[in-house]
């Protein structure tokens, strides 16, 4: 029972921090319009986000252990409880930039605590990938049940509007929520490799594992991923307005089928690797991704738009296109459960910062590049785009698989 409780205090911790951390997008679009900013600058919000994200992974990824897992999870949802709080109260672009600041410093506390708990959780390789997949995939549903939950709040008859912002005072109650859930909740403190080791000498071995070959690797995919994912993704809302030209509410709840896909991608991808091996399986995943951008795009080019005031009166194509997700979803997953299941348990903390870190980076440098591309090319061309990461991961994912096979587990 203790176990349930434990699997579903942090499965609602990644839920609540789905709908915050996705929500960049949609708040970028609906920034654009009610103060007035120009598309670069409503980007420097995923810099925000993902940037303290990085800054405090780096930086505390080897402390947390010490701190305890349940301790990190109650501090980074209280911070973002009163972040939540606060934003609507003062209604202004600089609070949403330190709100998204909140979000990623909480983030990093709690992803690193979650992933390591998983650790906790799994006596096996099989049951780490099927524990992580499930909590990646309840991750998505929280990123689609948001997209939903500021479209009741957006008002497309009144795009100054900032009454858009009161959706922050639901999300405040459901992580305090959370937070008493993870309060009653059992989470053992991890036993360190050695008691007498300073935090500065825990940092150091964190920075000398990235030193390692299979380690290079594995976080320049992650890095080239989630530079797709959030390139894309962050886009969609605003891709939606101004390309097809769909209303603000509308474009919102269209992007909620990106987050569907994802979602029941990663939940089938933990099915599908059971019966196929992971690389063979990815390369596929990657393939359709470049054939999807390569086929659809044009026909956005070519579609007539039409009186849009619900999202039945939307085109085809804008259900089409967010359906990337699908094949997108299985890739961040997989490469950090192989990488994961080959370190030690004690070294899962300093690893998943890490990859939160790297994680971090590939999201604001995808979101900037777009942001730029959507500002002088247009948003079609800024899509097209997304073809050389894509590229680029291909080439990675080779060496990662060549690495992965080659190194000794017990070395990490």
């Amino acid at each position: 029972m203790s176990r349930l409780i434990t699997i579903c205090a942090i499965a609602a911790s990644y839920f609540v921090f789905a709908i915050l951390l996705n929500s960049v997008g949609t708040v970028i679009l609906q920034s654009i319009s009610s103060f007035g900013i120009t598309k670069p600058e409503a980007s420097t919000l995923e810099g925000f986000k993902d940037l303290s994200i990085a800054f405090v992974s780096f930086f505390v990824a080897s402390i947390i252990p010490r701190i305890g897992y349940k301790v990190t999870l109650l501090i980074g949802l209280a911070l973002v409880t009163v972040a939540c709080v606060v934003t609507p109260l003062v209604g202004s672009f600089w609070v949403i930039k330190l709100l998204f600041a909140c979000i990623g410093v909480s983030f990093a506390l709690v992803k690193v605590s979650v992933y390591s708990i998983i650790g906790q959780l799994s006596t096996s390789v099989k049951s780490h990938s099927s524990l992580l997949n499930t909590i990646e995939g309840i991750f998505m549903l929280g990123s689609l049940s948001g997209y939903w939950l500021f479209s009741v709040y957006v008002d497309p008859n009144s795009v100054v509007s900032t009454a858009w912002l009161n959706v922050y005072y639901p999300l405040a109650g459901m992580i305090a929520l959370t937070l008493v859930l993870v309060g009653f909740s059992t989470i053992s403190q991890t036993e360190l490799t050695s008691k007498n080791e300073s935090v500065l000498v825990e940092f150091i071995n964190m920075i000398k594992m990235s030193y390692q070959p299979l380690v290079l690797v594995f976080v320049l995919s992650i890095f080239l991923y989630v530079l797709i994912e959030q390139g894309i993704g962050t886009w969609l809302p605003t891709f939606n307005n101004e390309v097809l030209g769909l209303p603000n509410n509308v474009s919102v709840q269209i992007t909620s089928i990106f987050a569907a896909a994802l979602a029941i991608g990663r939940l089938l991808a933990g099915q599908v690797l059971r019966f196929i091996h992971w690389y063979p399986f990815l390369n596929i995943c990657i393939l359709s991704m470049g054939l999807i951008i390569v086929v659809l795009l044009p026909l956005t080019q070519a579609t007539e738009m039409g009186s849009v005031n619900n999202v039945f009166d939307a085109p085809v194509v804008a259900y089409l296109l967010p359906l990337i997700g699908l094949m997108m979803a299985p890739i961040y997953p997989v490469i950090n459960s192989v990488m994961l299941s080959s370190v030690k348990q004690s070294k899962q903390a300093s690893m998943t910062g890490l990859i939160v870190v790297f994680s971090a980076l590939g999201g604001t440098t995808g979101s900037v590049i777009t942001g730029y591309s959507f500002q002088a090319l247009g948003g079609q061309q800024a899509f097209y785009l997304s073809l050389i990461p894509m590229t680029l991961i291909v080439i990675s994912l080779y060496f990662f698989n060549k690495a992965s096979q080659a190194k000794p587990t017990s070395s990490l």
